[in-house]
């Protein structure tokens, strides 16, 4: 029997997203924008690759990942006042 395994996209791996899923909510929808983004800018730079669009290729893609993670802690953050104020 043969089956069907379907590759992550570039994005998704990055991301760590599975896109057969819609998503349901303020955070995963940003995880798919973002993994989106990623897959835009790698597209690209297959295009035309040379060093200096590989060292920016290779920073953006960082950058990425810091927003990404920076929105989600964001959208995730539960401020506990007894924490900041040790009672």
């Amino acid at each position: 029997m043969i089956r069907e395994v379907r590759v992550p996209s570039f994005g998704e791996q990055l991301i760590g997203i599975d896109s057969r899923e819609e998503p349901t909510n303020d955070l995963e929808t940003v995880k798919y924008k973002f993994a989106e983004i990623a897959e835009i800018l790698k597209k690209n730079y297959e295009t035309d690759r040379n060093p200096m669009k590989s060292l920016l290729f290779d920073h953006a893609i960082g950058e990425i990942l810091n927003a990404q993670m920076s929105v989600v802690k964001v959208l995730t953050f539960k401020y506990r006042e007894d924490e900041v104020t040790g009672e």
